[in-house]
C-alpha cells in the first residue's frame, strides 16, 4: 500500500511539474492543481497510513494523528480558491491580450492587446 501511495505521489508531482513548464495558461493551471494534489497526499502520508484507528489520543492504545488530516483539509480549501482565482485571471488575460502564453510573448505583426488595437485603429 505504501509503495502504491508513493508512486501516486511521484506521478502527480512529476506530471504537475511537466505541466507547469508548458507555455500556455491552462496546462500551467492544471500543473499547479496536480502539484497541490501531490503535496496534499504527501502531507496526508506523514500521519502514517492507519485504518480503523481512532483519531483521538487517550481513547485507545493506537491512534491516528489528526494534524495531517486538518492540514490537508485546509490545503484543499486554499487550493480550490487559488485555482478559481487563477482561472479568472487567465480568462481576463486571454480577453485582454487574445493570447494565452504565460511568458508574455507577442506577435510582432499585430498589436496583441485591446488597448493597443484601439489606439492604432486596427
Amino acid at each position: 500500500m505504501e509503495l502504491l501511495f508513493a508512486l501516486v505521489i511521484g506521478a502527480l508531482t512529476a506530471s504537475g511539474v511537466y505541466l507547469l513548464l508548458r507555455a500556455r495558461t491552462f496546462p500551467v493551471i492544471m500543473g499547479i492543481t496536480l502539484l497541490s494534489y501531490g503535496v496534499n497526499l504527501f502531507l496526508f502520508a506523514t500521519g502514517r497510513l492507519a485504518t480503523g484507528q481512532q483519531p483521538v489520543i487517550g481513547t485507545s492504545a493506537a491512534y491516528a494523528d489528526p494534524l495531517p488530516q486538518a492540514l490537508v483539509l485546509t490545503a484543499i480549501v486554499i487550493g480550490f480558491a487559488m485555482t478559481a482565482f487563477l482561472v479568472v485571471l487567465s480568462l481576463r488575460s486571454l480577453a485582454d491580450n487574445e493570447n494565452d502564453h504565460v511568458d508574455g510573448r507577442r506577435d510582432e505583426s499585430s498589436p496583441s492587446s485591446k488597448q493597443e488595437r484601439e489606439v492604432t485603429g486596427k
